[in-house]
């Protein structure tokens, strides 16, 4: 296989994983970044080249360039894979442009934008039919009516673009429990020229939370996927998964798998939803369209989602699969996890007999792995260094 594997990000264990999964079956893969700085990812041994491009934003013209002159010198087009939300707008808006040097799942220009885009997504989950939570507009009339009668308090402030709104306040939404703390949360995302609209909040634990992991082929069919239940996030309750068990839950292929097809989608997709733990429903809370948290949970229970992007954009495909049983397998990524675990002692959500009970599965680490401990070294390594320049600080 001649074709190499681009990865953009690997100062996150997503790019991490993406390159081991891919590595492992001798692919020559390259991480891409735009800075040396926290690259652990890039020190793995499945790593073949590592490159520095121009930052992908602030020199997005550049950064194109680089990527089409590093792929115009390769005997064959390279697959390329972005491992984070910014690299794949970069790439939705260049994507013409970039098909002429990569090999990229997607041939619609604008389907990755419009799904991560919240506003745009409620509106297309909304007519396929599939449930959402209740939504208020800013422009809406009867603005804070509607919030009253139909939202209710407690409530939450959700970012129409996320990835521009987690840089600007390092956390996913704002939830306020009345109106002050609404006009609050408005202000600031008005002050940051960053769009907003207020959900109803969905009855349930963390654990109420599910994922549909799916791989779309070029017809746009499912061709493999797993399913996945939450049990911890940091921030705790609207974070990002630390502690998640793969989970076979039929329901979420008969809605997921439908709702991206009748879309067109074409490559990976995650679905985020939540039951509601009154009613039983399952909401669509968002979607991510790049490789994910959890993508070493769903190779370790036999979906390499990487490799079979790869296999099938070089002409190989591989033969479809799914996941449909229960492993007990859980994705662990532990410093972020003794974080969440503070927190909901803390807040008495859980007790630490529930957290102790629940730590004795089989794992798929986020960045641990005994036959190429190197990147955990380097983050460790990363970590004690942010801790010594916070204590000298004081």
């Amino acid at each position: 296989m001649n074709n190499k594997a681009v990865i953009l990000g690997s100062n996150y264990y997503i790019g991490l994983s993406t390159i081991r999964c891919l590595g492992i079956h001798g692919i020559h893969t390259v991480a891409v970044d735009y800075s040396t700085e926290n690259t652990y990812g890039s020190k793995s041994k499945y790593c073949s080249e590592r490159l520095i491009s121009p930052h992908y934003k602030d020199d997005t013209e550049n950064f194109i360039k680089f990527l089409k002159a590093y792929a115009d010198k390769q005997e064959e087009k390279p697959v390329l894979i972005p491992c984070h939300d910014t690299y794949v707008e970069i790439i939705d808006q260049y994507l013409e442009e970039i098909r002429e040097s990569y090999l990229i799942p997607q041939t619609e220009a604008g389907i990755y934008t419009k799904l991560m885009n919240k506003e745009t997504l409620q509106r297309a989950a909304s007519e396929k039919g599939v449930a959402v939570p209740e939504t208020v507009r800013l422009n809406d009339e009867d603005f804070y009516e509607k919030i009253e009668s139909q939202i209710k308090f407690p409530c939450i402030v959700k970012p129409v673009d996320s990835p521009t709104f987690v840089a600007k306040f390092r956390r996913k939404l704002f939830k306020v429990h009345n109106r002050e703390e609404l006009e609050e949360a408005l202000d600031k995302a008005r002050k940051a020229d960053l769009e907003v609209i207020v959900q109803r909040i969905i009855p349930g634990f963390d654990d109420h939370m599910y994922t549909f992991d799916a791989y779309l082929n070029q017809e746009a069919k499912v061709t493999h996927w797993v399913s996945c239940q939450k049990y911890r996030q940091y921030p705790i309750n609207f974070g990002a998964s630390v502690y998640t068990g793969q989970k076979y839950v039929p329901e979420l292929y008969d809605i997921g798998a439908k709702f991206l097809e009748e879309m067109k989608y074409k490559g990976f997709a995650e679905i985020e939803f939540k039951k509601d733990a009154d009613t039983g429903r399952f909401y669509l809370i968002e979607i991510n369209v790049r490789i994910t948290n959890l993508n070493n949970l769903l190779f370790k229970s036999g979906v390499n989602i990487p490799y079979i992007t790869y296999r099938e954009l070089i002409g190989q495909p591989l033969p479809p699969s799914a996941v449909e049983r229960d492993t007990n397998l859980v994705f662990w990524y532990g410093y972020e996890d003794m974080l969440a675990i503070r927190d909901y002692i803390k807040t008495r959500q859980l007790t630490l007999g529930q957290v102790l009970g629940s730590l004795f599965k089989p794992k798929a680490y986020a960045i641990w792995d005994w036959k190429d401990p190197i990147p955990a070294l380097m983050f460790l390594k990363m970590l004690i260094g942010k801790v010594i320049a916070k204590i000298t600080r004081r």
